[in-house]
């Protein structure tokens, strides 16, 4: 069974283009974890402050073997120690700074669903 995980966000006006980037440059990292089915990032289209990263998996098993193991923590992970507040990193870039934002993992099985066709 499907089932659906929800990281809400909550983001601040000034750090949404920032949030997009982000998650933007790491579009993909997930795809080949094991009974990974889809990712979206999703954007308010009005004055609230939440983002809304929805996930689906196979199954719960496959989310928290994701989130357990190695892919999850390199996603999550912030700056390597010694370039957090400044420099650069291989590439000449100046390294991520964690962002700091509050979030709230939901979880959702899918109960009906219709492909619109």
């Amino acid at each position: 069974m499907t089932v659906i995980k929800i990281n809400a966000l909550t983001v601040p006006t000034e750090m949404g283009d920032e949030v997009a980037s982000r998650f933007a440059a790491r579009a993909g990292a997930v795809d080949g974890a094991e009974g990974f089915e889809g990712f979206e990032l999703l954007k308010p289209e009005d004055d609230r402050t939440t983002w809304l990263v929805v996930t689906r998996w196979r199954d719960d098993a496959s989310f928290q073997a994701w989130r357990d193991g190695d892919g999850a923590q390199a996603a999550h992970a912030g700056p390597p120690p010694g370039q957090a507040h400044g420099g650069s990193d291989d590439t000449g870039e100046a390294p991520k700074r964690p962002m700091g934002l509050q979030a709230e993992l939901w979880s959702y099985s899918v109960q009906v669903s219709s492909s619109g066709s």
